[in-house]
């Protein structure tokens, strides 16, 4: 049974994406929801990839290699890779705003439990 590398890739990142809202639905400590938001991240990436993917196909440059006629066919989509690049980023920024709010939080309640941050400031 052979399975395409975008089957894997997009069954994978699936998977990912619902242990990770499992993951941050389900918890009560924050660093674990943290981990579930990371999670969903990361199979967004993956499911981003895999819409970019072509079997067979090659890099997106036009050159002798590659007919001009049928390169919307025979060429990956590089749009998707690009955002994902993006995407990885601005994911690792929210991550580390996220952690510095826990420590914060686990600082001033000396707790990691969601539950003991139910006051309002308003």
């Amino acid at each position: 049974m052979d399975l395409p590398v975008s089957t894997i890739t997009l069954s994978t990142g699936l998977a990912l994406l619902l242990i990770g809202m499992w993951g941050m639905l389900t918890q009560k400590n924050i660093i674990r929801m943290i981990i579930g938001f990371s999670l969903i991240d990361t199979g967004v990436h993956m499911i981003m990839v895999t819409i970019g993917y072509l079997s067979g196909g090659t890099a997106p440059i036009i050159n002798d290699a590659v007919d001009r006629l049928t390169a919307l066919q025979d060429v990956v989509d590089p749009v998707p890779s690009a955002l994902v690049l993006t995407a990885i980023v601005i994911g690792l920024g929210i991550t580390a705003v996220m952690l510095a709010f826990a420590v914060q939080i686990h600082d001033k309640k000396k707790s990691l439990s969601i539950e003991n941050c139910t006051e309002s400031k308003w």
